[in-house]
């Protein structure tokens, strides 16, 4: 069922923003319940954050930990996303990939997905969370290096991406989140839960096409061959566009230069996800450059 990711500056008040939609949702589910509409009566929420996880805001202090405990929510998302449920995904989300990657787990079980952007301005969370940090009856804020790491980093969400979309901004003077807009973005007006189509990338079936395996493995060999050689050819310098014969998507490189076992680890992962995809030998160059891009978004 459907998926609303929460993203916004930590001590924005993205939970409090969370539970106004749990809420609504439950009370929404309810009343269709006693209505009958088809489907969302058979709906179930759940709220996922660092708190219902049991994470502590100290994971953020280095590289490693964050990385587990957004490892911690990406399963614990994806462990009830179905058709069924309503996932609140109350994390940081502050990384363009990480929502990429939990918009591509919803749109592989066909439903739909929405973020909603806690606008509250970075001086306003400033001072919530020095109050939170001083108040010792509270769980506490985030320790001041934390979180000025965290707000420079923070990768707003942009409405005109396929992941971030649709897009819903709730401000800081704003009573509650734009309920109903979000409602009919994701389930609708009259009841029926709205039935996305997955990627191709996302679709799981056998192989019948001879060779499959051996294509797969030699295909993603000669891209990332292609990449090292253009790399070099630009003096190690990152960024651009390499072209691949035969495909009309250019692979994007991140600004930084990728070295070879980075490229080599999300090979083997690509290989992993796709070793049991129908694809076509035409269109394995397409979805791996799909793949690499979006690596190379976080």
């Amino acid at each position: 069922m459907p998926l609303v990711l929460i993203s916004g500056y930590p001590s924005s008040g993205k939970t409090q923003r969370a539970l106004q939609l749990k809420q609504f949702f439950e009370t929404k589910i309810a009343n269709e319940k006693i209505n009958d509409k088809f489907r969302a009566s058979q709906l179930r929420v759940h709220h996922i954050n660092d708190q219902t996880l049991g994470v502590s805001r100290h994971v953020y202090h280095t590289a490693r930990a964050e990385k587990d405990a957004r490892a911690e929510e990406y399963s614990a998302v994806k462990r009830v996303l179905s058709r069924d449920d309503i996932v609140i995904a109350d994390g940081m989300n502050y990384i363009k990939g990480f929502r990429y990657q939990l918009y591509c787990e919803a749109k592989a079980v066909q439903t739909p997905s929405c973020v909603v952007h806690i606008g509250t301005p970075a001086a306003k969370c400033r001072e919530i969370n020095k109050k939170l940090l001083a108040d010792k009856d509270t769980d506490g804020g985030y320790e001041e290096e934390d979180f000025e790491n965290l707000i420079f980093r923070y990768e707003e969400p942009n409405g005109m991406t396929r992941w971030d979309s649709p897009l819903f901004t709730v401000l800081e003077e704003d009573e509650t989140p734009p309920f109903e807009q979000i409602w009919d973005a994701l389930v609708g007006s009259d009841g029926k839960v709205k039935l996305v189509r997955p990627n191709m990338a996302t679709v799981l079936k056998p192989p019948t096409e001879q060779n499959y395996l051996y294509e797969l493995d030699k295909t993603t060999s000669d891209i990332l061959t292609q990449i090292i050689n253009w790399q070099k050819d630009h003096s190690g310098e990152g960024g651009g566009e390499v072209s691949i014969a035969g495909v009309e998507k250019q692979i994007e490189l991140p600004a930084n230069p990728v070295s070879l076992p980075q490229l080599q680890r999300i090979r083997r992962q690509f290989i992993t996800l796709n070793r049991q995809h129908n694809f076509s030998k035409d269109r394995i160059k397409e979805i791996f450059i799909d793949y690499l891009n979006a690596q190379f978004l976080g």
